[in-house]
């Protein structure tokens, strides 16, 4: 035996060490178990996160074309409008002569109907203009 019981420290030395070997075992494979989760969870989020951008591109896309398109739009309600601008302007005009046509002939009807070629007044020989008057 060993003086002051130094074997005897030395076994429960040994014995605590072994416990403690057994136990940074176990916490070491509890982290490599920790490290492998959390590193397989960051490839699904990487994964995630990109479908999401690929997502958020054909959103962007779509975007664009859509607002291509509103313009489109846009400018063929623009013509349509000054087209309909046009008609009514005229519209507005044919009414305008048609109504100044219906406004001359009731005129001429209440004074005499409207004078001819053959009463439009004729030079004459002599150089004087006369009326010719046709009934």
């Amino acid at each position: 035996m060993a003086p002051f019981g130094v074997g005897r420290d030395l076994a429960v030395l040994k014995s605590k060490l072994d416990i403690y070997e057994d136990l940074s075992k176990e916490m070491l494979d509890k982290l490599e178990r920790a490290v492998t989760s959390i590193s397989e969870n960051s490839n699904r989020v990487a994964i995630i996160l990109e479908r999401h951008e690929n997502r958020l591109d054909e959103v962007d896309k779509n975007s664009v074309a859509l607002i291509k398109l509103i313009e489109k739009v846009e400018d063929k309600i623009d013509k349509v409008e000054e087209r309909t601008e046009q008609l009514s302007r005229f519209r507005w005009v044919s009414v305008g002569v048609a109504t100044a046509a219906v406004i001359l002939l009731k005129v001429s009807d209440f004074f005499g109907g409207m004078p001819t070629m053959n009463q439009l007044p004729q030079p004459s020989l002599t150089g004087d203009w006369q009326p010719v008057i046709v009934m």
